[in-house]
């Protein structure tokens, strides 16, 4: 069985193959409710916790790489509409 510090580096390495920094572009039709639940799935998995195993695979990760993730997630919301409904679920939760 492979430990985390193993599966970061399978990771680390299939990150480092060349052509991996190359961008495409990726023409996707979804629905705004999937558009929804992917924002939130990415942004959870990008904020594991300490005690979390994906945590340690989040260490491997160039920072810039999470912060493009970030964006990513950002900015399907944006181009869906659902900014401002994101935020108000946001702030729902937290209360």
């Amino acid at each position: 069985m492979l430990t985390t510090s193993d599966v970061a580096k399978v990771y680390d390495t299939i990150l480092s193959i060349p052509g991996m920094s190359e961008t495409v572009k990726i023409d996707m039709r979804i629905s705004r409710k999937n558009v929804l639940l992917l924002h939130s799935v990415l942004k959870r998995g990008l904020m594991a916790k300490d005690d979390d195993k994906s945590s340690a695979l989040l260490e491997s990760i160039p920072q810039e790489a999470l912060q493009e993730l970030h964006v990513i997630a950002d900015d399907y919301l944006t181009k869906a509409g659902l900014t401002e409904l994101s935020e108000k679920l946001k702030a729902l939760s937290t209360k």
